[in-house]
C-alpha cells in the first residue's frame, strides 16, 4: 500500500513536519510493509521557508532579527540552488533557471505567533523583520527572493519592510519618523527615497485573494484575529486606505493597485511591495504543489491523508489541505482527511464532491472543547485517530 501524507499545520500546536511524522509511525506500526511518502503542506504561512528549502536540498540561515513588536527575534532564510527547483515550478512563479533564490516567510519575524495575546495590536506591530531578511537575502546576492506571506501579526502596508529596506517617512517640519507602524501613520507628511536599488527581482507566494480595503479587505477579514478591537476598525479603515493613497503617490503608481486580489495578504504586505518594489503575485498553494511535484505523487499514491488545524469553508476555498482534496479526487483516490476541527457542512461539501466511499472525515476534538488542552494532545490524538482508522 502506497500512502501519501500530506498534512499542513495544526495551529499552535502542530508543524506540517511533524504531523506527518506521527501519522507516519502510527501507520507503520499497524501496515510496517506500508510505503510512505511524507509531503509537509503550507501556503506561504509558518512552514512555507522550511518545507520548500528542504525539497529543494537547500540551507537555513538563522538571524536575531526584529519581532513584530521589535523585540529581537530569531529567524531563518532559505537559499536554494534555482538549478533544483522543478522547472514548472519556476516557470509559475517566473523564475530565473540558474542562481541562488533565497526564500523568506514574513511569519517567522512578523508572524501572530511570536505575539502574547496580551501583545497582539495591529497599531503597533511591523513587518520591520522581514524587510531585514530580505535584505540579508539581498546581500547574499541572490538572482531572485521569493516571499511567502501568511499568519502575520501585522496590518502595516508592508511599511515596516520597506523602511527596513531604505524607505523614509516625515512628519510635517520635515524630521524623520522610524519604526514606523499604523500608529504613526497619521504624523507621516510625505515619504521620501526608496527601497535599496539592490533588491533582486521579488516574488510573493500567498492564496489570500483579498483586496486590501473594503468589506473583504485585510482590515475587515483578518485584524480582529490580530487584536483590533470592533470600535477601531474605521479608523483602521480610512489610516489604511489614506497611506496607501501617499504610497502611490511617492512611486507614482495608480491607486487602483488596492483593489487588486491579493493586495490585501499580510495586512497589505502584497500592496505595499507591489507598489514600492513591482513584487509579483503567485498562488501559494499552486508554487508549493508543483515544488513538491504532488500531481505526480498522489497518482502514484493509494491513500492520500491529508489535514489541518480546522477544516472548514476556509479550506475549501484555497488553502493548503483542501487543495490538495481537489487534487485526490481529480485522480480518484482514496481519501482521509484528519483535522482538529471538522466543519459539518464543509464536510457535507467535501463528500458530495466524491463517489461514496471515496471520502473519510475525522475530527481530533469536539466543537467547544477547551482550547490549549486539545492543542497540547494533539500529536497523540493525531496517532490514535491513525491506528483506529487503519
Amino acid at each position: 500500500m502506497r500512502v501519501l501524507l500530506a498534512f499542513d499545520k495544526f495551529k499552535h500546536a502542530l508543524s506540517a513536519g511533524a504531523a506527518c511524522h506521527a501519522a507516519a509511525a502510527a501507520i507503520r506500526e499497524a501496515f510496517p510493509n506500508a510505503h510512505i511518502d511524507e509531503a509537509p503542506l503550507a501556503d506561504g504561512g509558518e512552514g512555507f521557508c522550511e518545507i520548500l528549502t528542504h525539497a529543494a536540498q537547500g540551507k537555513l540561515h538563522q538571524h536575531k532579527v526584529s519581532g513584530p513588536r521589535l523585540k529581537p527575534v530569531e529567524a531563518h532564510y532559505g537559499e536554494v540552488d534555482l538549478a533544483h527547483v522543478p522547472k514548472a515550478a519556476r516557470d509559475l512563479a517566473d523564475l530565473p533557471d540558474h542562481g541562488q533564490l533565497a526564500i523568506v516567510e514574513l511569519a517567522q519575524a512578523s508572524g501572530l505567533q511570536l505575539l502574547e495575546p496580551a501583545e497582539r495590536d495591529p497599531w503597533h506591530a511591523t513587518t520591520f523583520g522581514t524587510g531585514e531578511l530580505i535584505g540579508l537575502a539581498a546581500n547574499r546576492h541572490a538572482r531572485a527572493i521569493l516571499l511567502g506571506l501568511g499568519g502575520a501579526a501585522t496590518n502595516d502596508l508592508g511599511l515596516g519592510a520597506l523602511e527596513a529596506l531604505g524607505l523614509e517617512f516625515r512628519d510635517l517640519q520635515g524630521a524623520p519618523l522610524h519604526k514606523i507602524s499604523p500608529a504613526k501613520f497619521a504624523d507621516v507628511a510625505r515619504l521620501a527615497g526608496e527601497p535599496w536599488p539592490h533588491i533582486p527581482d521579488l516574488r510573493i507566494a500567498c492564496d489570500v485573494r483579498n483586496t486590501l480595503l473594503g468589506p473583504n479587505g485585510a482590515t475587515a477579514m483578518y485584524a480582529p484575529q490580530k487584536g483590533l478591537l470592533a470600535e477601531d476598525h474605521a479608523k483602521m479603515e480610512k489610516t489604511l486606505g489614506a497611506m496607501a493613497k501617499k504610497l502611490c503617490a511617492h512611486f507614482d503608481q495608480p491607486k487602483t493597485i488596492m483593489m487588486e486580489p491579493g493586495t490585501g495578504a499580510s495586512g497589505g504586505t502584497g500592496f505595499g511591495l507591489k507598489v514600492a518594489c513591482a513584487a509579483k503575485l503567485v498562488l501559494g498553494f499552486d508554487l508549493i504543489s508543483a515544488w513538491l511535484r504532488l500531481d505526480e505523487r498522489v497518482r502514484a499514491a493509494d491513500l492520500i491523508i491529508t489535514g489541518e488545524g480546522r477544516f472548514d469553508q476556509g479550506s475549501l476555498s484555497g488553502k493548503a489541505a483542501g487543495a490538495l482534496t481537489e487534487l485526490a479526487l481529480k485522480h480518484h483516490k482514496k481519501l482521509i482527511v484528519i483535522a482538529g476541527q471538522v466543519d459539518e457542512s464543509s464536510a457535507a461539501t467535501l463528500r458530495s464532491r466524491a463517489p461514496a466511499g471515496k471520502v473519510a472525515l475525522y475530527a481530533l476534538s469536539q466543537a467547544g472543547e477547551e482550547h490549549e488542552s486539545s492543542h497540547r494532545a494533539t500529536a497523540h490524538r493525531l496517532a490514535a485517530k491513525i491506528k483506529e482508522v487503519f
